[in-house]
């Protein structure tokens, strides 16, 4: 067995505990994993040789030797995105594949599916809680979609296929990643970076700073990205970092084919098609809907194509009004798409008085963590405090433990909040450790949180924008998914075995209390004076809470319809044909076309790199059901107890152990209404959709 002497990594997994994040090297992942996979293995065949087909004798050595691979694997693919390197890259592509092979093995392993669907047949299936039994069926559902019944020489193909796609996956992100860190541009004339308040020069000269240079540095993250794309009034800096930034990883710009994911994505979509095929779907969209609430792929077409069709007259209406205000104010006779930001931010400053930088002063980042954490200990009776002495990663790095209202343990996790180089760009929710009841007791679950807001710079605090903090939110509504289940089989506890267009519902619900004055006021204070947000400020931000939103819903749609219909219709006698799919799916729904040279796919890493392919429809199915939600607490009080207590037991203790629909049921008495999300979005007049 390739165990090492003293691997940190095959510690934890026979400890148990956080990770040693400090003691383990990339040189560690490799030896762990096989470790760990000879031991699932070996559970595997212990299981599938059952003499009775029980949950003990079949689930439970699964889940046991399961968890303490993902407990293993889970630092180092997290090392892997926040503290890139050659070596952490290498170390993650040896584990990958090994890991894709073990998955498609398991999935078409006829010894391992007979003792599944005996445990299902038999007479201990209807003595199971109705989460275990969830599990027995998932367990068999997956088992079809792995191809546990497809002929010797199809099983092979589609095993060879996984493994292609993992490994298309991986250099689809790292491309990315490499690409975005390949751009720069180094100004020394600070006239060029007219109309950038200071905070955001800062940021830039700290670039510099960080890389032995003077002046100002601008680069593809998404702070420094941001910072040009809204406030700078040099038009052509905005085109020229505009098309950077929409070219990354392509065959256009200034690194054009140098990390080209051109051939990555068509190979890609034509295996995703191929797999189908031969599991019996006529194509990887209605493949995708196996697992997921929507029924069929023109269902999803027809719920996006419904608010497309409610949201245009509202786009094109704020369309013109951008185009009438840039050229009044600045003789531009086209807007383009780098012109949006600029001009949005000019034209909400002169109705509202108001802009993103305005709100900054009173978003300090570490006040805004506490308010969310004191939101959470309102809504769902739980406490939250930091943990000292926790090994981690980055000082930017802190570990929280949450605990019920009378001080038990009830899982953790890690923030790491800024950007910096070789950490992946955007912001996300994984899982560390999973709940789970072991014969020691429940193991805990913990949870990474990790965004990309631009770090304090000039020995000043960090200070977000209301966007930056409604992202903050988001995620946490992910962690909180995954932190306070109650159920204790892993396959289906916190986000585990949720319907993919459903696991949204939690975080978009999040975002809802970053527009209650209520909640501001726990949180929203002057960075320098300590007083709240004015109520006139207050209002300024909520009566421009809708502005372009008609642009930014249809913008939504665009990428959801492109997803889905780049997967729905792929005919192999044409190829993939990325580009003219979303260029068709831009002549019907957008009202704005970007240059023939933009080359969004080649850096939509959710759906290439990432779980949501012919899935990212799934935000905007879940804002109905979040804005739904929210509802009941307009309804009731922002801060009810018992409809946090309900929200909480019906929604994210239950997890994946009851279908999506069933818990949103139990919650709101009823199914799912599209009227909230309308008003919400502001797209409904006098009662009736706009």
């Amino acid at each position: 067995m390739p165990e090492t002497v003293d691997n940190p990594l095959l510690r934890l997994a026979d400890e148990g505990g956080l990770p040693p994040f400090s003691a383990i090297r990339p040189e560690h992942a490799e030896p762990a994993v096989d470790t760990l996979l000879e031991r699932a293995r070996d559970a595997v065949a212990t299981a599938s040789a059952a003499a009775e087909p029980t949950w003990a004798a079949v689930a439970e050595p699964v889940e046991a030797a399961e968890d303490a691979l993902e407990r293993v694997f889970s630092p180092v693919s997290h090392m892997h995105a926040v503290m890139n390197s050659a070596e952490w890259r290498a170390a993650y592509e040896a584990c990958l594949p090994k890991l894709t092979a073990y998955a498609t093995e398991m999935g078409q392993n006829r010894a391992l599916f007979d003792a599944w669907r005996a445990l299902a047949d038999g007479p201990e299936y209807e003595r199971l809680d109705a989460a275990r039994r969830k599990v027995v069926d998932n367990a068999l559902r997956d088992f079809r979609l792995a191809g546990v019944d497809l002929p010797e020489a199809e099983k092979r193909r589609y095993a060879e296929i996984m493994q292609r796609l993992s490994e298309l996956s991986t250099r689809f992100q790292q491309n990315l990643l490499d690409a975005t860190q390949a751009w720069r541009k180094h100004i020394t004339d600070e006239a060029q970076l007219a109309g950038l308040p200071d905070s955001q020069k800062d940021l830039l000269a700290q670039n510099a700073r960080n890389k032995d240079l003077d002046g100002w540095l601008v680069t593809l993250d998404a702070p420094s990205f941001l910072a040009i794309h809204t406030y700078a009034e040099d038009r052509e800096l905005r085109r020229e970092v505009y098309q950077a930034f929409v070219t990354r990883a392509s065959d256009e710009g200034p690194h054009a084919g140098e990390y080209d994911n051109s051939e990555l994505m068509d190979e890609i979509v034509a295996l995703r098609h191929e797999a189908a095929n031969l599991l019996g779907y006529r194509d990887y969209a209605e493949r995708a809907l196996a697992t997921r609430m929507a029924r069929s792929p023109d269902e999803v077409i027809d719920f996006l194509r419904d608010l497309a069709g409610r949201t245009r007259p509202r786009a094109e209406a704020e369309r013109d009004e951008l185009a009438a205000f840039a050229r009044g104010r600045d003789g531009i006779d086209e807007l383009q798409a780098w012109d949006l930001g600029y001009y949005m931010d000019q034209l909400k400053r002169e109705r509202f008085r108001l802009s993103a930088e305005d709100l900054r002063p009173y978003f300090r980042a570490d006040r805004v963590i506490d308010g969310l954490f004191a939101i959470v200990q309102r809504l769902y009776g739980v406490r939250i405090r930091q943990v000292a002495d926790v090994d981690v990663w980055h000082d930017d790095v802190t570990y929280y433990a949450i605990e019920d209202a009378g001080g038990d343990p009830v899982g953790g996790f890690y923030l790491d909040p800024y950007a910096r180089e070789d950490k992946r760009g955007g912001a996300w929710m994984a899982d560390c450790v999973g709940r789970r009841r072991t014969p020691a007791g429940v193991q805990r679950p913990v949870a990474f949180v990790t965004c990309n807001f631009a770090p304090p710079v000039a020995g000043k605090p960090a200070l977000l924008t209301h966007d930056e903090v409604t992202t903050l939110f988001h995620e946490f509504g992910h962690a909180l998914h995954h932190l306070l289940t109650r159920v204790d089989t892993a396959p289906v506890a916190g986000i585990s075995g949720v319907s993919w267009d459903a696991v949204e519902l939690p975080s978009q619900f999040m975002e809802n209390w970053c527009w209650q004055r209520e909640a501001l006021d726990l949180f929203a204070r002057h960075h320098e004076t300590g007083e709240p947000m004015p109520e006139d400020l207050f209002r300024r931000m909520t009566d421009a809470r809708n502005f372009m939103s008609g642009l930014m819903m249809l913008r939504q749609i665009e990428f959801s319809l492109f997803d889905f219909l780049l997967h729905r219709d792929y005919d192999p006698a044409k190829g993939a044909r990325v580009q003219a799919t979303l260029e068709a799916v831009r002549a019907e729904v957008a009202v704005m076309t970007p240059p023939e040279w933009n080359r969004f796919a080649h850096g939509f890493a959710h759906i290439f790199a990432g779980g949501y392919a012919a899935g990212y429809y799934s935000y905007k199915w879940a804002e109905v059901l979040s804005a739904d939600a929210f509802d009941a607490f307009e309804e009731a009080g922002i801060f009810d107890a018992e409809t946090g207590a309900r929200f909480r037991e019906e929604i994210l203790e239950t997890g994946g152990s009851r279908e999506a629909l069933e818990n949103f049921v139990a919650f709101r008495g009823r199914e799912p209404d599209l009227g909230p999300l309308l008003r919400q979005s502001g797209l409904l007049d006098g009662g009736r959709a706009a």
